[in-house]
């Protein structure tokens, strides 16, 4: 099979993983190492005839504890692969976007309560490392210009915005760490309309609004 990563020393690169029958899906088989979001450990050799190298050793760099058997951490994990493969073109080394992912995954590997939370809390830290987090600080009231990347007192002519409601939500985002994500209290409707106003954003900058499919099963099971 192809196995597109993010690596630490390449970027988003592609792999070629020969032997995905030996073993199967159980212990020891390699197609289990390669599961959305796993952190995996490879020793690959390039391939002269094409651009894909291929991956001569694996193994894990650290087992995930919950995210295979609970269903929600899992279906997290689907969406937050399905964003970076559509959104992370990058073939360069980029230390800083590497270790916001591989620590993300550590933390909702680790997380107790607010689940429903992360793909959100995600979403918005991920906008700084593609360069267009929020500018400025809230301020009570203001609205989210996602022309400008600041907080405005007024709706921008432009009408591409967040609401007051969902500019709120944003700045709490940008604060809180994952450990308090529970705190925040939210409706299915409000997740809702805030990660669609997120798309929006992603979109505007990235000249693109990118369609994630695995976000119709995270607003079943959230």
């Amino acid at each position: 099979m192809v196995a597109h990563l993010l690596t630490d020393t390449a970027g988003r690169k592609s792999f070629m993983v020969q032997g995905i029958g030996k073993g199967g899906r159980g212990k020891g088989g390699k197609a289990a190492l390669f599961q959305p979001m796993f952190l995996v450990d490879i020793l690959a050799t390039e391939n002269s005839h094409t651009e894909i190298d291929r991956v001569k050793e694996a193994a894990l760099a650290k087992p995930l504890q919950s995210i295979p058997f609970d269903v929600r951490k899992s279906t997290v994990a689907l969406f937050m692969a399905e964003l970076l493969y559509r959104l992370v073109r990058e073939v360069e080394p980029n230390s800083p976007l590497f270790d916001y992912v591989y620590n993300s995954v550590v933390a909702l590997d680790e997380m107790k309560e607010g689940v429903f939370n992360f793909h959100l809390w995600f979403m918005v830290g991920l906008s700084r490392y593609l360069g267009f987090f929020p500018a400025d600080e809230y301020r009570e009231g203001a609205f989210f210009d996602i022309e400008n990347g600041t907080f405005t007192t007024e709706p921008p002519r432009s009408g591409l915005f967040f609401n007051a409601d969902n500019s709120l939500l944003l700045a709490q985002l940008m604060e809180i760490s994952p450990s308090e994500l529970g705190t925040l209290k939210m409706s299915r409707i409000q997740r809702k309309e805030f990660i669609e106003s997120l798309l929006a954003h992603f979109g505007y900058h990235l000249d693109t609004v990118p369609h994630i499919q695995s976000l119709r099963i995270l607003s079943e099971v959230f």
